[in-house]
């Protein structure tokens, strides 16, 4: 890269993308400072998709990052993916921010006071994630994804409580997910797929929320949104104090069941609502043998007249 580019004092616009440059970024980058004092406007910074290799860009992004003490209103976006940097990018914003994450665009402005943003996916970064990261309490987004780390995830995760983002994808992580990423209540983007991630899934409101695919990759994982673990306890019998699991072939046995235990005790009721009342009251009783008595004289008289009728209609026709 040209160090001319540096003598451009009023430079706004600088998108050095999609190219085959190498080597290394000049320091004299980090006096270009008339990138912070820009006013109503925006400020681009694109090195993405090159081949830079180690460089402590820090330096330089807190140089460019003074807009924080300046009258500021602008846009402040840089992109250093897709490169071959070994070193840790530590960028302090204040004001307004355009961040673009998996192919989005979102603004943040004061009101999150300090903001952190850490994008190294795609780069040939090894060894294991700094514990220092922790540290970083006002980080919003990182972005590790697509590099050669090893190790663990940090088990103080959970301290970046404002951690929105968080893509570890296709790495070589290992051991288990940390209890504590079940604090990051504020989590929204999650990619921790293609690794070595194994154990159980901590339980939390946010974990849980993710895809399946979030997790993808890791065969050792389990637990929900992925398979159950080995061993989970499933639902017990009551004879064990568990809760009683009615299936649908138990539903078909239960409806008969109920029909005649139905049909038994309305008849019972019914039988000895009439007779119990005729048992336990003599008037009631008197009344009610006389009335079948009448009932069966009524009977036997119709059936004897209209036999009489019968006979005498078949001799009328003989």
């Amino acid at each position: 890269m040209p160090t001319s580019l540096c003598q451009q004092q009023f430079l706004q616009v600088l998108d050095l993308s999609l190219n085959n440059i190498s080597g290394i970024i000049p320091s004299c980058f980090n006096n270009l400072t008339a990138m912070a004092d820009l006013e109503s406007s925006e400020a681009k910074i694109e090195f993405g998709y090159n081949y830079f290799v180690d460089y402590d860009i820090g330096d330089m992004l807190k140089q460019w990052s003074a807009c924080s003490n300046q009258d500021y209103r602008g846009h402040y976006m840089q992109k250093l993916q897709d490169n071959h940097f070994t070193t840790t990018i530590d960028g302090i914003f204040d004001d307004h921010i355009l961040v673009i994450w998996k192919g989005v665009e979102q603004e943040y402005g004061k009101t999150l006071g300090l903001l952190r943003v850490i994008n190294l996916a795609c780069n040939k970064l090894s060894g294991e994630i700094p514990r220092e990261i922790a540290s970083l309490h006002g980080l919003i987004s990182l972005n590790l994804s697509r590099n050669m780390l090893k190790g663990s995830i940090i088990k103080k995760i959970g301290q970046l409580k404002a951690l929105e983002s968080f893509d570890l994808s296709t790495n070589n992580l290992s051991g288990v997910i940390s209890e504590s990423m079940s604090d990051l209540f504020f989590l929204s983007v999650l990619d921790l797929s293609n690794n070595n991630l194994s154990g159980k899934i901590p339980l939390s409101t946010q974990l849980q929320s993710f895809n399946a695919t979030c997790y993808a990759g890791n065969p050792g994982l389990c637990g929900d949104p992925l398979n159950k673990c080995f061993g989970d306890e499933s639902p017990k019998s009551p004879n064990n104090g568990g809760t009683e699991i009615i299936t649908e072939s138990d539903e078909e046995l239960f409806e008969p069941l109920w029909f005649f235990t139905g049909t038994t005790v309305g008849f019972l009721v019914g039988f000895w609502g009439v007779f119990g009342s005729l048992l336990i009251n003599r008037s009631w009783r008197d009344r009610y043998f006389r009335l079948v008595n009448k009932l069966g004289d009524w009977i036997r008289l119709t059936m004897a007249l209209e036999t009489v009728k019968l006979q005498q209609r078949l001799r009328l026709k003989d």
